[in-house]
């Protein structure tokens, strides 16, 4: 019989046993990770397990759980459109959808009209790729003409350049999140025009970003309680640890909420839910870092290279939220409906 999912994730992650610096060292342990086979899908009844998988590997290293929930989402999307990756299974997949103006990928060659194959060419640069010098193939964004489609790539090709551009962070480094230039690549359509935005798994998944943050979070939480374990009688140390149990306990609700949500309503909207969910782990997370940094003081942040690559790499990945812009958008889906704000 098969051992749990989690015990087996568990074993994957023992030899990883520092947080990366450079995005070479994340393919032996990324490779790892997807030789467990794919997460469940949001929404299949399993959202918990999906979250709590990734919950555990940002708690080793958020840089590569910034490149394992990539590659768990682009195949996710795949499946929620009924397309079969158009890749080896071991293949290391990325999802690439930031729109930034100055940086855009278009169809340049719709060769099959009808889309019956798909084909298409790609022109363009696309921006904040994570994982760019490693990942074999990408799920992207790109446009042909107004419409915005998904496109499978590998980046194997001749058409594809790498470049150095576009990511100089001291925090998640080792994602190497650069600029890619393509030039006539060879991609194939996946999905109707907006499949990204317009299916129910979009907002899904983004609740799904919350539990990599949290993880991470969990990650320093736990070495603010060793210390305070040896130093019972430091009544601040201990307060602190309650104000971080305090959010801790908070994150970890909403993500339990919010997935049995998604799972008993796979098919709905779940927009203002996400943006409660990602705005509610974004403060309990900012909690975190603020009383764990007070309780502990400089030592760690100078002498526990897991710890100091923790705190740099967390606020940089939790501004994958958008802050008050989300704040604004939950805000006005409230205006004109009701909130569920009754116990």
């Amino acid at each position: 019989m098969e051992r749990p999912f989690l015990e087996r994730l568990d074993d994957a992650l023992v030899s990883h046993d520092t947080c990366a610096e450079r995005v070479s060292e994340l393919a032996a342990p990324l490779d790892r990770l997807i030789a467990l086979g794919p997460l469940p899908r949001p929404g299949s009844n399993e959202t918990l397990l999906r979250w709590r998988s990734l919950y555990r590997v940002a708690g080793c290293d958020l840089a590569l759980i910034k490149l394992y929930e990539g590659h768990t989402d682009a195949l996710a999307i795949m499946a929620e459109l009924g397309v079969s990756p158009p890749a080896p299974a071991h293949a290391r997949w990325a999802m690439w959808a930031a729109e930034p103006p100055q940086a855009r990928v278009h169809v340049s060659d719709a060769r099959d009209s009808d889309d019956r194959t798909g084909q298409i060419t790609l022109n363009g640069t696309k921006a904040w790729c994570s994982g760019a010098p490693i990942v074999t193939h990408a799920l992207m964004t790109v446009w042909q003409d107004d419409q915005q489609r998904l496109a499978a790539v590998a980046l194997d090709q001749p058409g594809v350049t790498v470049t150095d551009r576009g990511w100089q962070a001291v925090g998640m480094q080792a994602t190497a999140s650069v600029e890619i230039d393509f030039d006539n690549a060879r991609a194939t359509l996946i999905g109707p025009p907006n499949a990204y935005l317009d299916r129910p798994g979009f907002w899904q998944g983004g609740a799904g970003i919350a539990a990599c943050w949290l993880g991470g979070a969990h990650a320093l939480a736990n070495t603010l309680q060793a210390k305070a374990a040896t130093r019972r009688d430091d009544t601040f140390m201990t307060a602190h640890l309650g104000h971080v149990d305090v959010a801790l306990h908070a994150g970890l609700t909403g993500l339990r909420y919010t997935a049995a949500a998604i799972d008993a309503a796979p098919n709905e909207d779940h927009q203002a839910l996400t943006l409660r969910t990602r705005a509610l782990i974004e403060h309990s997370v900012e909690q975190i870092v603020t009383h764990c940094g007070r309780a502990l003081g400089a030592a760690p942040f100078c002498r526990d290279r897991r710890f100091a690559r923790m705190v740099a790499d967390l606020p940089v990945y939790l501004r994958q939220s958008h802050a008050e812009r989300d704040l604004q958008a939950l805000g006005r889906l409230g205006l004109d409906g009701d909130l569920g704000w009754s116990l």
